[in-house]
């Protein structure tokens, strides 16, 4: 998945093949989530159809790589090629579309379209496909700092694609989008804890299962149940300063775009503070937000905004994950791996 060059910008699409490009991406929203398809009915139409767009690529490469379709319904392993050669492919089609190929599948069109119509780095897209990597390879993770990288990849990217869509370009914004999408991340993780051990992936840092007293068998066990509950309040705990980065964030947006993301921050900050409340009777359920909660977070959603208009501390703590560009060794030390300072 590595290239020699920046690939040629993408072409738009028309605006009939967008139209029909965003039609088929509001369906995919509408199955795919619920969550986000709420919150991105607040966004200003031009960037809802973007967000929409970037949303479907992404959908397809998670149901791609895990045999699904719109999140569910995982078929047999026997009826698809192996997961490296499903990714080659999605690998191959991504580049094809940013090379400016307009013969793919809509997913890649959709894509396509907005890294050029809003100067999408080709880097990102990519960073985004290297997670799927991770979960083909089956990585496992030593520390939270490794679990970090891995929702940076999946998720971090997304956010700072994301806000690129809604016109933000300097680094401490980006930085704010990425601490979302990280907090989003590590929230799915510790909601899907037992189903993702179920199908061979562990996100959990081996770090904390050891002291847990835990093997990564013991997840899918009923036994340790509560054991297994301490992990998910620490994963979502672990959680809370990206949400609060994030929330920083929102001054940098146009207001409704900043409405829209507000909506999405509670909703998905409520899943996790959900799961932690509801302890052992959680684990092995999916926690979801229902309408009138989603119609409350609309309302707090506005609420934040207003508040953000103000003048707002916008300095980062430093303690947070630092996306792998803006990392940087202290003057006499050798850049590693592990380095997590952030940029100013």
């Amino acid at each position: 998945m590595s290239i020699a060059s920046e690939p040629m910008p993408p072409q738009l699409a028309t605006s009939t093949d967008r139209a029909e490009l965003a039609a088929l991406a509001e369906d995919t929203i509408a199955r795919g989530s619920k969550s986000f398809a709420a919150a991105a009915k607040l966004f200003p139409p031009e960037v809802r159809r973007s967000a929409m767009l970037l949303y479907a690529w992404c959908r397809h490469c998670d149901d791609v790589v895990d045999g699904q379709q719109f999140g569910f319904a995982r078929r047999p392993a026997a009826e698809l090629p192996a997961p490296m050669q499903r990714l080659d492919a999605l690998a191959t089609d991504t580049m094809r579309a940013l090379w400016g190929d307009t013969t793919l599948a809509p997913a890649f069109l959709s894509l396509a379209d907005v890294v050029a119509r809003h100067a999408i780095p080709a880097r990102f897209p990519i960073e985004h496909l290297e997670g799927y990597r991770m979960d083909v390879e089956a990585e496992r993770y030593a520390t939270i700092g490794e679990t970090l990288d891995y929702c940076y990849r999946v998720a971090g990217v997304v956010g700072i694609m994301m806000a690129m869509v809604m016109g933000a370009r300097d680094d401490r914004t980006l930085d704010r989008a990425s601490d979302l999408g990280i907090a989003f991340q590590l929230t799915n993780i510790a909601r899907d804890i037992v189903e993702d051990a179920r199908h061979g992936r562990v996100y959990v840092p081996a770090e904390w299962l050891a002291e847990a007293g835990l093997q990564e068998g013991d997840l899918t066990d009923a036994a340790h149940r509560e054991a297994v509950a301490g992990l998910a309040a620490r994963l979502v705990d672990h959680a809370e300063p990206y949400y609060r980065s994030a929330f920083f964030g929102l001054s940098a947006l146009p207001a409704r775009s900043a409405w829209a993301v507000a909506t999405a921050h509670g909703v998905y900050r409520q899943i996790g503070l959900d799961l932690k409340a509801r302890g052992a009777d959680a684990v092995g359920t999916r926690i979801s937000t229902g309408r009138l909660a989603k119609l409350r977070h609309v309302a707090l959603g506005a609420a934040k905004v207003a508040a953000t208009r103000l003048p707002l501390p916008l300095r980062r703590p430093q303690e947070l994950y630092a996306r792998p560009m803006r990392r940087r060794p202290a003057p006499g030390e050798e850049r590693s791996s592990g380095d997590r300072r952030t940029g100013p």
